[in-house]
């Protein structure tokens, strides 16, 4: 299992040096995410000054962007990191496609098939020297390349493609055509097992494929005990975050899985109140233990390890930043027990 962490920071100029005691302090990976900033242009300066991690988007928004404008940012990046980049796609939701970035939501899972499936005819068509590309979809045609256009080839293999999942036309769709899938921070193994990895699994044997070559990545809710902020700050956090994801709608299934429909129903009344903090209040230790999990920072490996025993998940990380300087002895502990390369 490899442990990760998330990139947070507002200001690039921070990039370089966060970038470098990432790595040095053993981490497998960073990830970006799409929120207030662009998610490539940090780990341009990652790739920059780091030579081992994986690099990778924790999502970036697809139908923000058209595939060929992708397909450049990624062949860009996988040569820039010599091979190291992972590009995670997710749609977003339809308020935030159509009024925040103005662009088109009809069928988002078919939408995202095909914007996946022409980014790689566009780098097929850059290995074959600019020529050849011919791509008809639902929502994108692809006709006209030419040398001048095109990208060199690249002397690393295409850049692997996650996305988001939560839902089971998205799992299916990230089993049968993604080299991995992103699953929510907010999920329970009984979740895992008894629904995203059968859909998951129901999307690689449509499509004739196998687990041994498919990455399932996730942050995880991590409560340390024994760090410098008090444990029940950490609980406090986390119960706030997991009341939230269970008033959203779009995680109903989740919560229906566990039978606490009746309490999201209401997270999500006092929601539209905006009574965010009282929300927490609602989360019962059974669902933080269903969600989360607690130990020392130097248990929590193995804690994480056995829930998630049997590859349920091959990538984690703790919902939480790393920041150099806060908790460094915990981390550290938890590197360790990851076993993670320095």
């Amino acid at each position: 299992m490899k442990f990760d962490t998330y990139l947070i920071t507002n200001e690039l100029q921070q990039m370089p040096a966060l970038a470098r005691s990432i790595e040095a302090a053993g981490f497998d990976g960073m990830w970006t995410a799409e929120t207030s900033h662009n998610p490539f242009l940090p780990l341009t300066l990652a790739a920059e000054h780091t030579q081992r991690v994986s690099l990778g988007t924790a999502i970036a928004v697809a139908f923000a962007r058209s595939p060929t404008a992708l397909a450049h940012l990624a062949w860009d990046l996988q040569r820039y990191s010599q091979g190291r980049f992972l590009l995670g796609l997710g749609t977003q939701v339809k308020a935030h496609v159509v009024l925040r970035f103005g662009m088109r939501w009809e069928k988002p899972v078919r939408q995202l098939r095909e914007t996946i499936e022409a980014m790689r005819e566009v780098w097929a068509s850059w290995r074959a020297g600019g020529t050849s590309l011919n791509y008809r979809g639902e929502f994108y045609t692809l006709r006209l390349m030419t040398p001048f256009f095109a990208e060199p080839p690249l002397d690393y293999p295409d850049p692997p493609v996650y996305i988001s999942a939560v839902n089971e036309q998205m799992l299916k769709l990230a089993g049968s055509l993604c080299d991995g899938v992103h699953l929510h921070p907010f999920h329970s193994p009984r979740y895992l097992r008894e629904y995203a990895w059968p859909h998951l699994r129901d999307g690689m044997h449509a499509a004739g494929r196998s687990r041994m070559d498919f990455t399932a990545v996730a942050a995880v809710f991590a409560i340390p005990t024994d760090g410098r902020k008090p444990a029940g700050d950490y609980a406090r956090a986390v119960r706030e975050q997991i009341a939230f994801y269970m008033s959203t709608p779009a995680y109903r299934a989740i919560v229906d899985l566990h039978g606490w429909t009746a309490a999201a129903e209401r997270l999500s009344v006092m929601a539209r109140h905006g009574e965010w903090q009282a929300m927490g209040d609602l989360v019962t230790d059974e669902m933080l233990d269903a969600f989360a999990v607690t130990g020392t920072w130097a248990a929590l490996p193995e804690i994480v390890k056995r829930r998630y025993a049997g590859r349920l998940l091959d990538r984690v990380a703790y919902y939480m930043p790393y920041v150099p300087g806060e908790e460094d002895e915990g981390w550290a502990a938890t590197l360790a027990g990851f076993g993670v390369a320095r």
